[in-house]
């Protein structure tokens, strides 16, 4: 927040007023009163935001590289499931082997579904969606399609709990999302000449985010108007389910055709799948609440009642029921377009049974894998990257680095070939991240600079209106640079102190 001495400002004001009289030109509205510094020159992260472009441009290239590599074969020729599972055990030891134990995560009460878990889980879930692509293990369908849903269910769900919380409706804030999401992708695609429904993904995240926003918006105008907490969500909710269903479920949703069949399948393979998790975030509280009667040590030491422990028990069943419920009803299914029709309904089952049973312990909250958070931190990037570099040609070709490595080649070279191209592959994915964050801190930041300024040249016309005021001719010029400010004064207050300040 701005704060100047109101006289200060009146004795700088003449000072610049009788210099630019003495001088006997009208002079700008800017050095008449004050010295406007440019965007840039306020900008202070602008040479990060040159360095990281630098960056992204190799980045860029060596994607092209492996993208058109000259030596490669088709991955259908790669179909291995033996290598999938044994890839997948060589995760599930480096699980183990990373396993950390922090007892300070519950200081503030048990922690469901905390940070490091949410990574770990998007880690194990982005390595089997990576190996399904490379070694074609069609029957794993369903499953990668579970994967699919969590993450757009963690996009309403995690974007709920911070609107619920920090009520951030701004400008910085939905650039800052955006930007995240789709910088790097956006480049790729442009760079690649690639189309970016290859990155379907990418916007399913960001309609998961802007629908969250408007969801969440909803209820902050609903709780304005005198609505407690509970009405005020769950009208909300109602409401985007409703938009939800007009679209998906009528012709509208014909309307995705226009972007391509692709857009028009994947949005509604996920068509619910942020809205549940925008509700699953609603009655979060309530089930943290439970968590903390379940779980929480007693004061006095003593161990947990047998009600205590039935229910944590029983919490257990019913994860693992609704695990075996939705295989042995939908997940069994070997013909995907018989699966893909019901799978918007029913993902939330399994989705729920292994929340349900990760976290039915307070032991196992505070637990998780930092090999797996590792991974889950880099997931966007670990995304987009394995269609260009980890594999080729836009995700059809196997690249070949290490001679004899190709189709027909021993398993061993071949699997020493996909090592060496996963070392590639996971510290480029690492760097993309790094500078697309500082691309995302950079930008935002310039326009948080941009609407500042803005700010700043009202405050000046509003204290020069308390000293005198401007000719009509300078304010309308002033308060121009000012669009998206509705009223001058409605954005300024007058304290009693004699400060001036910007809100």
């Amino acid at each position: 927040m701005l704060k100047s001495s109101s006289s200060s400002h009146s004795s700088s004001n003449k000072q610049q007023d009788s210099s630019s009289s003495s001088s006997g030109s009208s002079g700008s509205s800017s050095s008449k009163y004050g010295k406007e510094m440019s965007f840039l020159q306020q900008w202070k992260s602008r040479k990060e935001f040159v360095m990281a472009q630098v960056q992204v441009a190799v980045i860029l290239v060596i994607a092209y590289i492996g993208n058109n590599w000259p030596v490669s074969y088709p991955r259908n020729d790669n179909h291995d499931p033996t290598m999938f599972w044994v890839m997948n055990g060589g995760l599930f030891i480096a699980f183990l082997a990373t396993l950390k134990h922090d007892k300070e995560a519950s200081s503030r009460g048990v922690q469901l579904l905390s940070r490091p878990q949410t990574e770990e889980w998007k880690g194990w879930m982005q390595w089997a969606f990576i190996m399904y692509h490379y070694y074609r293990v069609y029957y794993v369908y369903n499953e990668i399609r579970l994967f699919v849903s969590a993450y757009v269910w963690m996009t309403g769900f995690g974007n709920f709990l911070y609107f619920d919380k920090k009520q951030d409706f701004s400008v910085e804030r939905m650039v800052s999302m955006w930007l995240r999401i789709n910088y790097f992708p956006l480049l790729l695609s442009l760079c690649l000449t690639v189309p970016l429904e290859l990155y379907y993904v990418v916007p399913l995240h960001t309609a998961g985010f802007f629908i969250t926003m408007a969801t969440c918006y909803i209820a902050h105008l609903f709780k304005n108007k005198g609505m407690g907490y509970w009405k005020a969500n769950g009208l909300a909710i109602a409401i985007a389910l409703l938009v939800h269903i007009i679209f998906y479920e009528t012709k509208c949703v014909d309307f995705l055709l226009l972007f391509g069949k692709e857009y028009h399948f994947r949005f509604q393979a996920d068509k619910y799948s942020a809205w549940i998790g925008i509700l699953s975030a609603m009655f979060w509280c309530k089930f943290k609440e439970y968590m903390q009667w379940a779980y929480a040590p007693h004061a006095d030491g003593t161990p947990p009642s047998s009600t205590q422990l039935a229910a944590m028990w029983l919490q257990r069943l019913a994860g693992v029921f609704l695990l075996f419920l939705w295989y042995y009803a939908f997940g069994y299914m070997s013909d995907k377009f018989l699966y893909n029709p019901v799978h918007p309904y029913i993902f939330w089952m399994p989705l729920a049974g292994w929340l349900l049973i990760r976290n039915s312990s307070k032991y196992l909250c505070e637990l998780h894998s930092t090999a797996l958070e590792f991974l889950g931190r880099i997931t966007l990037e670990t995304y987009v990257l394995q269609f260009h570099v980890f594999m080729s040609h836009n995700v059809q070709h196997i690249p070949v680095i290490l001679p004899g490595a190709g189709s027909d080649g021993p398993w061993f070279l071949k699997f020493a070939n996909m090592l060496v191209c996963g070392g590639l592959f996971v510290p480029l994915a690492l760097w993309a991240r790094k500078v697309t964050i500082a691309t995302q801190h950079s930008l935002t930041e310039f326009v948080t600079t941009f609407i500042w300024v803005k700010k700043e040249v009202v405050v000046v016309v509003v204290e020069k209106n308390n000293n005198g005021g401007p000719t009509k001719e300078e304010t309308v010029s002033l308060t121009t640079k000012s669009s998206d400010i509705d009223d001058a004064a409605g954005t300024t207050q007058q304290n009693g102190g004699g400060k001036t300040e910007a809100v």
